[in-house]
């Protein structure tokens, strides 16, 4: 047996008139979960009314997924808009739309196990679902759920209980889990989802999952005030804690929440709003606007005390003279915090030398105060080419060679870079370099 795509264009007036037998379901309410398909038949009214004939037609509609049931399985699915001919010699003719290879493969091994060798079997069902969302579902949690508040802005982090109330919509995901584990066909007329008890045992389960759910959230540091933003993330965890029960056994997912209020213990509450508060007194600008207002507050209740406002004044200057911090100074704070840092000092210039008054100059004479620039240091240069002061070079050891003379201006102080080999007369005043210019 299987299904065959008619032609699109062949209307349904036309088809009631082609095929012996013709299943049409009309627009399923949106309470109505499943409904069976009615038989419509023209100059064939001795067939049995659970035995498809070869040739019938059958129509599936938008927003509608079609199963073919023989024998209490499970051999044909359709959830693609058309009109279908039923071929009962055919393989399984699998149209599974949106529901993808899984359904398909299902379907080929109830073929596989159930088929009769051509023979007509003695139980065939044809079932519409309905596979728009349903919306609409209340819930509201009886009970607090345990939440935890975490605000990294004032460090906090707070374990609460939370109520929330709101509405909630699902939809048939697989025809085949629903059909199989939730009605199992043993229904008459529609199954909608007060049916059996469904949609209160839904929402049982759905409170169940929604504590591990915001659980999930609140490790985000998603606050509970700010729930009803993040319905996407709320769904997505949802649905992860229900793919065991709703998914995989009943056939249907979670696909919009929405969350009309989320309140905690008032005492919690006001406990985070003081922390806010106090937080915001972290910056010194703050602190001290908050310090202003409530001093302004003060001068204004003690202008009002009958029982004499000087006293009122003496004890409001005493208790702003016992605090450490007075506004002024927190507002100097704030502002040498957002002051922009000082430019680094700049590196000294080259060549540059300080003088015995502090000031760093580039000449010969101190600009402040007109002393001379020091003359360098007196050394002699040893064999390794090492200039030294002292009596042995600091670089190889050698001792300062006896009797080696060492020359300096004693008119200006110059002194040459090579102590012991002076010029014959001095680059700074022009005095020639003789015995009176040889230091010990």
């Amino acid at each position: 047996m299987g299904l065959i795509m008619a032609a699109l264009q062949a209307g349904i007036s036309t088809a009631r008139d082609q095929w012996l037998e013709y299943f049409i379901c009309p627009s399923l309410p949106p309470e109505t979960l499943m409904v069976q398909g009615q038989k419509q038949t023209k100059g064939n009214n001795k067939g049995n009314d659970n035995i498809i004939t070869n040739g019938s037609g059958i129509v599936v509609a938008d927003g509608q997924c079609m199963i073919i049931v023989e024998q209490g399985r499970v051999m044909e699915i359709c959830a693609e808009p058309g009109e279908y001919t039923y071929d009962i010699g055919a393989e399984p003719g699998i149209f599974s739309g949106k529901f993808g290879a899984g359904i398909v493969a299902s379907v080929k091994e109830a073929w596989k196990r159930f088929k009769h060798g051509g023979d007509v079997a003695m139980d065939q069902r044809v079932y519409y679902f309905n596979t728009k969302e349903i919306m609409g579902n209340l819930f509201g949690t009886p009970t607090p759920i345990p939440f935890r508040i975490v605000d990294k802005n004032i460090g906090l982090d707070l374990d609460s209980s939370l109520r929330c109330n709101g509405t909630y919509s699902f939809y048939i995901s697989d025809p085949m889990q629903f059909y199989q584990f939730t009605t199992g066909g043993n229904f008459s007329g529609a199954f909608t989802k007060a049916s059996n008890n469904l949609d209160v045992q839904l929402r049982s389960e759905f409170l169940k999952a929604l504590q591990p759910a915001l659980g999930k959230l609140s490790t985000l540091g998603i606050r509970y005030s700010d729930l009803p933003n993040h319905t996407n993330e709320l769904c997505d965890a949802l649905n992860e804690a229900l793919a065991d029960k709703w998914a995989a056994q009943r056939g249907i997912k979670i696909g919009e929440v929405i969350i009309n209020s989320a309140t905690i213990p008032p005492e919690d509450h006001d406990m985070i709003k003081q922390a806010q508060r106090a937080a915001i007194n972290r910056d010194p600008n703050m602190a001290a606007a908050t310090m202003v207002g409530a001093q302004a507050q003060a001068m204004q209740d003690a202008a009002k005390n009958t029982s004499g406002a000087v006293n009122a004044f003496m004890g409001m200057g005493m208790a702003q003279n016992a605090g450490g911090v007075n506004a002024a100074q927190l507002f100097a704070m704030g502002q040498q915090a957002a002051a922009p840092a000082a430019p680094a000092a700049a590196a000294p210039a080259a060549n540059t030398w300080t003088c015995a008054c502090g000031t760093a100059n580039t000449g010969k004479f101190c600009m402040n105060c007109g002393a001379t620039k020091p003359a360098p240091a007196q050394g002699w240069t040893c064999s390794c080419g090492t200039v030294n002061q002292g009596k042995f070079c600091m670089e190889c050891g050698k001792t300062k060679p006896a009797g080696a003379p060492l020359y300096r201006c004693d008119k200006c102080g110059w002194q040459p870079s090579d102590p012991a080999n002076p010029p014959k007369f001095c680059p700074e005043c022009g005095d020639v370099f003789d015995e009176k210019d040889v230091q010990a």
